[in-house]
């Protein structure tokens, strides 16, 4: 890897990236489906130019790897690893840009593999690792612009912003600051580069179809983030943000400090001050809007490549430069279950529960409403689905008439769970109001509807209402998973229409 590019591949820099990959793919099964990856799934089985949470690009992703290899746990996480081990080339090539030398960009990509986040966010299929992905790759043309003047890293950075929009919305909060901070650089003639603006054009072209989506729906998305604010971020405060602004990386964080405070304080990083204040400015707006503390991953590979240009500057013996990175690797294995599934179930609980108890670390078991668990949220969201899919299969088997059966989830794991796995049993998509799902449900039946699956912690007044003949299937029955005591129930005999039921409850949806 030489400067200006990657016209050669640094041998080391590829071992690190296959090694990534390779030790993902290792124990990739160690637990189930994520809850969200079974909801990225389904979005792939409903191709569209948007969805209730997200934009489209994680859907069509989705659609892709399914027609590829259908219905995979090792697809999805392939691809997840793949991304990563991209990235190790991406923050290798982005250290040579900022002005360090191969030492520099083999630091940087070992800051990468052993930072918290990274091992969990490209393990997981989810839109996160493609906007960590496609922010990196935003900034690394900025700084080729600013290194190289050429005009072309204008357009491929409108190209790379217009998916990392169609990506996450939160992508508009890099573009923010950008437009922000440029302006009191000495780089605010880019406004007047026409080339610029051609990149903004195919930007906004990319991201195009998704607006046109959210106007015909009246703006989901909004709904969303105000349903976030009601449910989940008005649990974030000061204390836990911050703390986990270092927790996340891990160790990784000796990177992302050190490269913070050389690209705010260095003169030798003068010309790209502004990625400093750039990272300090989305960090800073996401705690003044009550972000969840792993929205700021967009900028945490910068501030790794930036780390290891620091570190190449200021270590210069020798044998402490030979002993630093192994240092590095050694200080983070301790803390690899926390950020890869390295055991099954059983060991991660106990992993966890000497954490817990020995050394007090509950930061990682506590879940967004506070509370704490066993094992972090992630992981908890990785048990029970299998168990779901084959209660339901049981309830399934004992309706006569299917073709006048429903199956209903209560969110969007569980008919996720239904739709996607459920697939090896012969059953047919669940139907819920949750997310995505509350586009796709029946408006009508061609036949009367006898016989109810209901899937839900408590069964509902109104379904004990309406059916004459109810039976618990059975209960998620792990005590370590998110679901744990959620039910199966299967329904029948129903005593009035359950047509005219649905009917009702769903003109209020629409």
């Amino acid at each position: 890897m030489l400067k200006g590019g990657l016209k050669r591949v640094d041998p080391v820099i590829l071992a690190i990236a296959l090694f990534n990959i390779a030790a993902r793919l290792l124990v990739y099964d160690n637990l189930e489906y994520h809850r969200d990856e079974l909801l990225y799934l389904a979005l792939g089985q409903h191709p569209d130019f948007g969805y209730a949470t997200v934009p489209p690009l994680i859907g069509w992703v989705s659609w892709m790897l399914q027609h590829v290899f259908a219905n995979s746990l090792f697809a999805i996480r392939l691809f997840a690893t793949t991304i990563g081990g991209i990235m190790v080339f991406l923050v290798a090539s982005m250290a040579r840009e900022l002005g360090g030398s191969r030492y520099a960009s083999i630091l940087a990509a070992t800051g990468l593999t052993v930072s918290g986040f990274f091992m969990r966010t490209f393990f997981l299929f989810h839109p996160v690792h493609l906007e960590i992905f496609l922010w990196t790759v935003c900034l690394l043309m900025v700084i080729k612009f600013i290194n190289t003047g050429r005009n072309s890293f204008l357009i491929y950075f409108g190209i790379a912003a217009g998916f990392a929009l169609l990506n996450k919305y939160l992508a508009g909060l890099l573009f923010m600051g950008l437009l922000l901070i440029i302006p009191f650089t000495g780089y605010r003639k880019i406004f007047s580069n026409r080339h610029f603006w051609y990149g903004m054009i195919a930007g906004g072209l990319i991201f195009l179809p998704n607006i046109i989506w959210q106007a015909l729906h009246g703006f989901p998305v909004f709904s969303h983030i105000s349903e976030l604010y009601d449910t989940q971020l008005v649990h974030m405060n000061a204390g836990v943000f911050f703390t986990e602004q270092l927790f996340m990386p891990f160790v990784g964080s000796i990177f992302t400090v050190a490269g913070l405070i050389f690209l705010l304080k260095s003169s030798e990083f003068r010309r790209f001050r502004f990625l400093g204040f750039l990272a300090l400015f989305v960090i800073l707006a996401l705690f003044f809007l009550k972000g969840k503390s792993y929205y700021t991953l967009g900028v945490m590979p910068m501030l790794i490549a930036a780390g290891g240009v620091a570190y190449e500057k200021w270590l210069r013996n020798r044998i402490i430069r030979i002993a630093f990175p192994m240092a590095v690797v050694l200080l983070a294995i301790p803390g690899v279950p926390a950020g890869l599934p390295v055991w099954d179930k059983d060991g991660l609980v106990s992993y966890f529960d000497v954490l817990h108890r020995r050394y007090g670390m509950d930061l990682g078991l506590r879940f967004e409403d506070g509370t704490i668990h066993s094992l972090p949220q992630d992981y908890a969201d990785m048990i029970g689905w299998e168990e779901f899919a084959t209660l339901t299969d049981s309830a399934y088997r004992m309706i006569e008439d299917k073709g006048a059966a429903m199956i209903y989830a209560e969110n969007y794991g569980q008919a996720g769970a239904i739709t996607i796995i459920g697939k090896k049993y012969g059953l047919p998509e669940a139907v819920s109001f949750h997310e995505s799902f509350r586009y796709w449900f029946p408006r009508e039946f061609p036949v009367e509807i006898t016989s109810f699956i209901y899937i839900n912690h408590n069964l509902g007044e109104d379904v004990e209402e309406l059916f004459g003949n109810i039976r618990l299937i059975g209960r998620i029955s792990d005590p370590h998973a998110r679901e744990y005591g959620a039910a199966v129930w299967l329904c029948e005999d129903p005593v009035t229409s359950f047509n005219d039921f649905w009917r009702e409850r769903t003109m209020a949806l629409r």
